[in-house]
């Protein structure tokens, strides 16, 4: 695959993690009121029937649910942000434009076709979208309009008109081509709409299949990680036909997280969908997260940490007990990955298989723990809180988990004599990433990247550096390793990543500073 269209690929992928980034803490709360506001957990615990507390929890639903019922306009302005270079704020201006555009421009499709849908709305795949009667394309219309914005701001931006429309020029005329753009596309997307959703559906018949499709969604997530395209698979199956349709008193969900929500926080688990449903839509989400940041993580630390030697045992502990943290409480499995992926590939591939294989059973097991995020803090909640949700079994499941990657791991470290953390003579240090000396670790990642003049671009996503180079031969990766690096992987040309962990936000901002001399 050509480098640009990699490069172009990993952007969009880190380019929704922006709205997911949103809808994560947002579902917490969603999840809260609804479970300390129903029926049954208020009989359990008298005081959530208090009416002030009712009254809080009532008002917290209906915030909260309103970034859900605008989740295509958040991955709009969060793609449109990401994948543009230039102006980003003139690109999210642009992409809310290119949505109601879209929106419109399909409602005038239908309408002159005479496709436009009395009744049931679900049932010929239309609805209400903020009050114009379209087709439900959900957040691949936010994904389209995001991709136009960022494409026709970094092309049009400096656009010179004669001197007659001078005042239409430049920046203005973003969002007017944006317009004239989306036009087409959205009396287009009819067209070809009822094919899309069909080579979805073929798609679902093996990423959804019973049992083993959990399996090989988790596997090729794994195996997604290091070229930063797990966020691509991930939304797709969250809210495309790819991840199934679900028809749930009498409306269709597209995706499985909108059907989720509507069980989750709607319907909760007395309802007859949660049995139907819940088993199936978890383990592409928090359940089989959990398997990893609750089992697997702290398994292959603890077998890192064994198997270190006698004098850098202390050394690895503190680093193991940090990335085993990062995943539990962060759901940043990133730190732990790639301390062993660079030099033991084939193991990370094992690795994948087996968080895949070790997935299967989530569904057989009824397991009904959501949300997004597979943290502690939404086993509390979301598992604990709620009823039916089989948690125990999760924590079976988990148990077998832990053992048998503990003593994969345990072996092949032994075996191969692999240098994972605490094996290495020459480890990285992390002294200045614990004493947030970001300055300092900023100096040697510009140093080691050649200096200022050869980086063209630096971007994060949630635990590494993403930085364009002019030439990859300036690279010292002995530098990287001192400013606290866990691991580095050149995905393409001049393109490389360099893992920071929860810390590369805060890396990055110094690197920003330092470059453009700030401080």
């Amino acid at each position: 695959m050509n480098a640009n269209i990699k490069n172009e690929i990993q952007t969009f992928g880190r380019s929704l993690l922006l709205p997911i980034a949103v809808l994560a803490p947002v579902g917490m709360i969603m999840g809260i009121s609804s479970a300390l506001g129903q029926n049954y957990m208020i009989d359990k615990v008298p005081f959530l029937g208090n009416e002030t507390f009712k009254a809080i929890l009532s008002s917290l639903g209906p915030i909260s649910n309103i970034i859900f019922l605008n989740i295509p306009l958040l991955f709009a302005m969060g793609v449109a942000y990401g994948m543009s270079k230039k102006e980003k704020g003139i690109a999210v201006f642009a992409s809310v434009i290119a949505y109601l555009t879209l929106l419109i421009s399909m409602n005038v499709h239908l309408k002159l076709a005479g496709h436009l849908a009395k009744g049931d709305l679900s049932l010929a795949g239309q609805g209400i979208v903020l009050g114009i009667q379209t087709l439900k394309i959900e957040a691949l219309g936010g994904i389209i309009a995001g991709l136009l914005a960022a494409k026709v701001t970094d092309r049009y931006y400096r656009l010179q008109l004669p001197l007659a429309f001078a005042f239409f020029s430049g920046k203005k005329s973003v969002a007017i081509l944006t317009t004239a753009f989306a036009i087409p596309i959205g009396l287009l997307i009819p067209f070809i709409w009822d094919q899309f959703t069909a080579g979805m559906q073929a798609v679902s018949t093996v990423m959804m299949a019973p049992n083993i499709g959990a399996g090989i969604y988790m596997a090729l997530n794994r195996l997604l990680i290091p070229f930063g395209l797990q966020h691509v698979l991930s939304s797709t199956v969250r809210f495309t036909a790819a991840g199934g349709t679900y028809l749930i008193d009498g409306q269709t969900y597209v995706g499985i997280l909108p059907a989720m929500n509507k069980i989750l926080f709607d319907l909760g688990p007395s309802h007859p969908a949660w049995n139907q449903y819940m088993p199936t839509l978890t383990s592409y989400l928090a359940s089989t997260q959990m398997l990893t940041t609750l089992f697997r993580v702290p398994a292959i630390g603890l077998a890192m940490y064994h198997t270190a030697h006698i004098k850098n045992k202390k050394i690895a502990k503190g680093m193991m007990l940090t990335v085993v943290l990062t995943a539990m409480f962060g759901n940043i499995t990133e730190p732990l990955e790639f301390s062993f992926l660079f030099i033991a590939p084939v193991l990370y591939g094992v690795y994948s298989v087996l968080s895949g294989l070790l997935s299967i059973p989530l569904q057989m097991l009824d397991i009904s723990v959501g949300y997004i995020r597979g943290t502690v803090f939404d086993f509390g909640i979301f598992g604990l809180m709620y009823e039916h949700t089989r948690w125990v079994n999760l924590l079976l499941l988990g148990a077998v988990n832990f053992v048998v990657f503990y003593f994969v791991f345990r072996f092949a470290i032994v075996k191969f004599n692999i240098k994972t953390p605490g094996r290495e003579s020459d480890s990285s240090d992390s002294t200045l990433l614990i004493n947030k000396e970001y300055d300092k670790v900023a100096a040697l990642v510009v140093q080691g990247l050649g200096g200022k003049g050869n980086i063209k671009r630096v971007e994060n996503c949630v635990s590494r550096l993403r930085i364009d180079l002019r030439d990859q031969k300036e690279i010292d990766m002995d530098l990287l390793k001192d400013a606290g690096s866990l691991g580095t992987f050149i995905p393409s040309g001049n393109h490389i990543h360099v893992v920071f962990g929860p810390h590369v936000e805060f890396v990055r901002n110094a690197v920003d500073d330092l470059i453009s001399g700030v401080k």
